[in-house]
């Protein structure tokens, strides 16, 4: 029988012919966690006595979401992990070096592969053709040190997509229109297969955004095909023998199919504080904005950078409204430097914070006051996400965020493009 993208990777590492519905136990090629969820992962192998990684060189342990440590609590958290890694072998990617998600594209994963993380946003790597999934900590616990994880094979979703994408108009609107249609729950535990002439088009950067924003919909995981664009990036980031062919076959079984017509779309926001709260950008233009956050897992790439800088060129933030840019990595940020974009965010008067997850996560960086909105280019918006119950999250495009920051209310990225 012929199988999508999900249903050959994971026949592939369980050693079976495995389809959706099936429960397999499968290798796995990598394995993350952050300083949010990998103390605990590393406790309870303590607690079992198994503290060990059967993979210590793909194994990768984050500090990111709290770099640097903004209290001792998160110190001592951060102290578990130095540790595990010295005793294990395992990876750590210390404070300044980048996002989790960013940084398992740039430097470990490779197409056809299996990678499980503490996080939910470990789907961002199925851009690359490998299925990528978040799981708890336990469960990402035992897949390190055992090499293995257990799952039930996921049904796919076909995203369908055609068209060409307006001046002003980006995968991200296109991301957050897509979850808006089908809901915050509308492919739980779904693969979703992204697929058609206006995906073969995209850029890598573009392909994570949507990898990285399918969990939103509920998904398990969000696949593209490995093609001749997966080969460029591999290349270049120096692991261009890694590089294999991935896609669906022709007649493969899908559960339900989508067809979106991108030409058609509008930049689209999500408002507080669900993220299928979608409207355009029209509906919402002129609504007050506290802070604009460009950055994250979803859009701190440098293609995200060079928009941002482009628009803020020549101008400054409205003096109401603060401006955070946070690169995904340091990568990212050297580029970025190298490029002159940090001096003209600078100039435009951004405040520039280091490699990271920064305000999303709301641990520091950037936590809202009472009543606050926030301008995001991050990729969820639920009440208190950003440190403050009380603050409201509207997510939306790097173009949108430069324009909201210049009027310090949303606005059309358009007029300034």
């Amino acid at each position: 029988m012929t199988k999508t993208i999900a249903e050959k990777i994971l026949s592939e590492h369980s050693g079976t012919d495995a389809y959706a519905g099936d429960i397999i136990v499968a290798d796995i090629d990598a394995a993350l966690v952050q300083d949010g969820t990998g103390p605990l992962a590393v406790q309870q192998l303590q607690k079992l006595g198994m503290e060990k990684a059967a993979k210590p060189e793909r194994t990768v342990l984050f500090i990111d979401h709290a770099a640097p440590s903004p209290r001792k609590e998160l110190s001592n958290a951060h102290k578990i992990l130095r540790d595990f890694a010295a005793r294990t072998g395992a990876i750590l990617s210390d404070v300044n070096e980048g996002v989790c998600h960013q940084r398992m594209v740039e430097d470990y994963m490779n197409p056809g592969e299996v990678l499980i993380g503490a996080d939910s946003h470990t789907c961002t790597a199925g851009a690359l053709g490998a299925f990528a999934t978040g799981m708890g900590s336990t469960d990402v616990a035992i897949g390190i040190a055992s090499g293995k994880t257990w799952l039930r094979v996921p049904e796919t979703f076909k995203v369908y997509v055609t068209g060409e994408f307006k001046k002003g108009v980006y995968p991200k609107d296109f991301i957050l229109h897509f979850i808006g249609m089908i809901g915050a729950d509308g492919a739980t535990y779904k693969a979703l297969e992204f697929c058609g002439p206006a995906i073969d088009a995209l850029a890598m950067s573009d392909r994570f955004t949507l990898a990285n924003m399918a969990v939103e919909a509920g998904a398990k995981a969000g696949l593209f095909a490995s093609d001749e664009t997966t080969r460029a990036y591999l290349e270049e980031r120096g692991r261009g023998d890694k590089w294999r062919p991935i896609s669906a076959d022709e007649d493969a079984s899908y559960e339900q199919i989508f067809k979106v017509d991108v030409s058609e779309l509008e930049p689209t926001v999500s408002c507080p504080h669900t993220v299928d709260n979608t409207k355009t950008v029209g509906e919402v233009a002129g609504t007050k904005i506290d802070q604009v956050l460009v950055g994250t897992c979803t859009n701190g790439r440098i293609e995200d950078l060079r928009i941002v800088a482009k628009m803020l060129e020549g101008r400054t933030r409205n003096p109401n409204t603060r401006l955070l840019v946070c690169p995904a990595s340091r990568d990212v940020y050297l580029k970025a430097i190298e490029e002159g974009l940090i001096a003209k965010l600078i100039a435009a008067g951004a405040a520039i914070i280091n490699p990271g997850c920064a305000a999303c996560v709301g641990v520091h960086a950037g936590i809202l006051g009472d009543g606050e909105a926030c301008l995001a280019t991050q990729n969820r918006n639920f009440q208190g996400r950003m440190g403050n119950p009380e603050g409201f999250i509207y997510l939306g495009s790097p173009a949108v965020a430069a324009a909201t920051a210049i009027e310090g209310a949303i606005a059309d990225p358009r007029k300034y493009l």
